[in-house]
């Protein structure tokens, strides 16, 4: 028995004829990204990176939803506000550790996605190689809105794939793009009808396996490397950034406003 199929609590995680499926696993919070569940993805894709049979690697959600984003009720945030400054600099790690340890996989990534897919699932999406949506699928990026920077070195990603000023669009307003829309600006690959999304995700992953995997391991990191060669300009600064507005004023009001179900009321401090 293979113990990297067994060992996951918040992943499902499966692997056949080069293939792995990875499935996000805490459906009593609709798949919401606690440290834990970023953690088991980090060390997923780490371990799947060094594996030589495995050839594509697909990530997936739910049926009616990829993930709620990151899990703001998870408990270990509890223990933040004794923190010093240097530990909450360094637990806010785990969602950039996370997507980049997606985007560093060797083999070619596919994300499929039913329903929402919000915040940090945008991000991790973003760190995938292809993107195909369900029908009535949308993503969205709340971040900006509840008085945070979008970090988790997402931004040049978005910009790679949208172009600036339709990344600008994404993370500033905030509102939902449809499956659609989010294929016209180059977000998603591919749309297909609700729940096709899995089948399609595993003919193209079956067609990787199929060919010779060094140059397609090769082409990959040449087209990422050129796509993203001053991405480390853009986001070193990120989680200092996060670090700065997720202790604002304006970010207790968005986050109040938002469980609150009114409209914040936001003064720049």
């Amino acid at each position: 028995m293979d113990p990297f199929i067994h060992r996951w609590q918040a992943l499902i995680v499966e692997a056949e004829a080069g293939v792995a499926l990875v499935r996000l696993n805490r459906p009593q919070s609709r798949n919401a990204m606690s440290y834990a569940m970023m953690r088991e993805l980090t060390d997923c894709a780490r371990a799947l990176k060094a594996r030589t049979d495995i050839h594509a690697v697909i990530l997936t959600g739910a049926e009616n939803y990829f993930t709620a984003g990151a899990d703001l009720a998870d408990p270990e945030r509890a223990d933040e506000a004794g923190m010093t400054l240097l530990e909450k600099r360094q637990r806010i790690l785990v969602g950039p550790d996370m997507c980049d340890a997606w985007e560093a996989l060797e083999q070619v990534t596919i994300c499929a996605i039913e329903g929402y897919c919000i915040g940090g699932g945008v991000a991790i999406a973003a760190a995938c190689d292809f993107r195909i949506a369900g029908e009535g699928a949308h993503l969205r990026l709340p971040e900006v809105a509840l008085g945070m920077n979008m970090s988790w070195h997402s931004l040049p990603r978005l910009v790679a794939l949208a172009g600036p000023a339709r990344a600008k669009r994404l993370t500033i307003f905030c509102e939902a793009l449809a499956a659609g829309d989010a294929r016209d600006w180059g977000l998603v690959d591919e749309v297909t009808a609700k729940g096709g999304t899995l089948a399609l995700a595993q003919d193209w992953a079956a067609k990787i396996a199929a060919l010779p995997p060094v140059p397609v391991r090769m082409s990959k990191q040449a087209i990422n490397e050129a796509a993203l060669a001053h991405a480390r300009g853009a986001i070193f600064m990120d989680r200092d950034q996060f670090l700065l507005t997720s202790s604002s004023n304006d970010f207790k009001e968005g986050v109040r406003a938002f469980l609150e179900k009114r409209d914040p009321e936001f003064k720049g401090d």
